[in-house]
């Protein structure tokens, strides 16, 4: 399977609302998110920034990675700039997907599985994943390379991209891969039920005790 590493929003100079919280959780998952990238890298795994314009619609990628650079967090993000080999997404909106040529650049490179980082996980990151699900992509969150700026809320969008919008979330690059060649050995069976109301004119058989009452209420 073809992957590419997506990260969303890492660079942030963190001076707006809610920026301390968020910094504080940058700086104390930086290290998975750094081995994200460094494992990435050692993979030949394609990587692509998804940065927020911050209101200035010129497409400057440099600028936004300088402006990051000079701001609370820039002795982290000399660390994660990107390489030449890179691709460098602006985008306007909460998904990097939205009004951006992101679908195009992976359908270019032949990917089909996602792993997103970066952050808020309950805000961007969230987004970002659904769109990838819109688009047709395989995703997967790496949770411990994602930044958030309350705890509740990323547990609670976590679960809604895994159990509603069938994204999956992995702790590290590691057992993304794992789980998915896990997936591809055994592959779920559809159980017998499943089977059977997926044949045309054919709906599975469902015992049931009638309701005492039920002849009377289908009478009225």
């Amino acid at each position: 399977m073809r992957d590419c590493v997506l990260l969303v929003d890492l660079f942030n100079d963190f001076r707006h609302e809610d920026g301390d919280i968020l910094l504080a959780c940058f700086r104390e998952r930086f290290p998975s998110l750094q081995a994200l990238i460094q494992t990435s890298r050692e993979r030949a795994t394609p990587i692509i920034y998804a940065n927020d314009s911050f209101g200035i619609f010129d497409g400057d990628a440099r600028r936004i990675v300088e402006r990051a650079r000079g701001g609370q967090a820039g002795d982290l993000d000399e660390v994660i700039v990107p390489r030449r080999e890179d691709r460098f997404v602006v985008k306007p909106r909460y998904s990097a997907f939205d009004h951006t040529p992101l679908a195009l650049i992976l359908d270019d490179l032949g990917i089909e599985r996602i792993l997103i980082a970066g952050m808020s996980t309950e805000g961007c990151v969230a987004q970002t994943a659904i769109g990838g699900r819109e688009n047709g992509f395989k995703v997967t969150v790496i949770s411990s390379a994602c930044c958030t700026v309350d705890l509740e809320l990323e547990e609670i969008a976590l679960a809604y991209l895994e159990r509603v919008v069938g994204v999956k979330v992995a702790a590290s690059l590691k057992d993304a891969v794992a789980n998915e060649e896990r997936t591809t050995a055994h592959p779920a069976q559809p159980s017998s039920s499943a089977r059977a109301s997926s044949e045309p004119g054919r709906l599975p058989r469902v015992d049931r005790a009638e309701s005492p009452n039920e002849g009377a209420l289908g009478a009225g």
